[in-house]
């Protein structure tokens, strides 16, 4: 792609794949079947996994993203990412949402799990949490983990409730459980989604964490900090090569979110960050973490 440093080999490491087995799940929160639920919110039924996966590599084709970690955003919808991984060889990285408390293996097949505490009111030193970490681990496999506020959109146009536990919410429960498995990189979500500075102290006690860069940030105004004081803070404190981008993409028609990308390399051209370092949060890192 091309960037304001040239080009550049970018990696998204946020987008949601809301498949069928995601609107299946909110259907049954609120009587509605899949396509009802699409039609709710204004979404396109998005097909099979392989018809969601190229339509997803092609609408990345459009914009010059190189790859993207694709996260399946239900517990139980492994086989939807690892199915879209291998409709486009070497687009896709597989992640996935589990919940430990229902849930005791991690599929070897996945690049990354992914973990909600909040959402799923578990503490990340619960002993079903580590028995997960111990196969990621052997698996050479990342772990995301949500941190700071969670809101999901669409369970709010659905007239859902979120009825997530913020006591499960603050990055330093992390700080364990990063130092246990010093090996495994461990992904922190929007800079810690409010908690930007416990999210920079536990990246600067456990130099296997990192953040990523995705999403509007909204919980910027809790501090009245803009992005460029964020991606400061950040790089003082992680440096370059810890920080990976991303958009929190998720839904079609408006597909990948091309103005977040805008907002954040704007922001980093106008810090005057070096080519190398840009090359490393746009994609590097990302590639570098999950080689394995």
């Amino acid at each position: 792609m091309q960037t304001p440093w040239g080009n550049c080999d970018v990696a998204d490491a946020h987008v949601h794949f809301f498949s069928r087995r995601f609107l299946e799940a909110l259907g049954s929160q609120c009587g509605k079947d899949q396509r009802e639920v699409a039609t709710a919110v204004g979404w396109d039924f998005p097909g099979n996994a392989e018809e969601l996966a190229l339509r997803w590599r092609d609408e990345l084709d459009q914009y010059g993203v190189g790859r993207a970690a694709l996260i399946a955003s239900v517990p139980g919808d492994e086989p939807s990412v690892i199915a879209a991984q291998a409709a486009a060889p070497g687009r896709f990285f597989a992640y996935a949402m589990i919940n430990p408390l229902a849930q005791a293996t991690v599929n070897p097949s996945l690049n990354a799990i992914c973990l909600f505490p909040s959402m799923h009111g578990y503490s990340l030193h619960d002993e079903c949490v580590d028995g997960l970490l111990q196969q990621a681990s052997a698996q050479r496999q990342a772990v995301f983990v949500h941190r700071g506020v969670l809101t999901v959109g669409v369970r709010k146009k659905l007239g859902l409730p979120s009825p997530f536990d913020m006591r499960h919410s603050n990055p330093l429960e992390l700080h364990a459980a990063a130092q246990r498995y010093p090996q495994v990189p461990f992904v922190v979500p929007h800079f810690g989604a409010g908690f930007l500075r416990e999210a920079l102290m536990l990246a600067d006690l456990c130099p296997n964490v990192y953040l990523d860069t995705s999403s509007s940030n909204s919980w910027m105004r809790y501090e009245g900090l803009d992005l460029k004081t964020v991606f400061h803070r950040a790089m003082d404190v992680a440096g370059a090569g810890r920080l990976l981008f991303g958009t929190d993409s998720s839904f079609f028609p408006r597909g990948w979110n091309h103005e977040v990308y805008e907002a954040q390399t704007r922001t980093l051209s106008d810090m005057g960050i070096s080519a190398a370092d840009a090359r490393l949060i746009l994609g590097e890192n990302l590639q570098r973490i999950l080689a394995a």
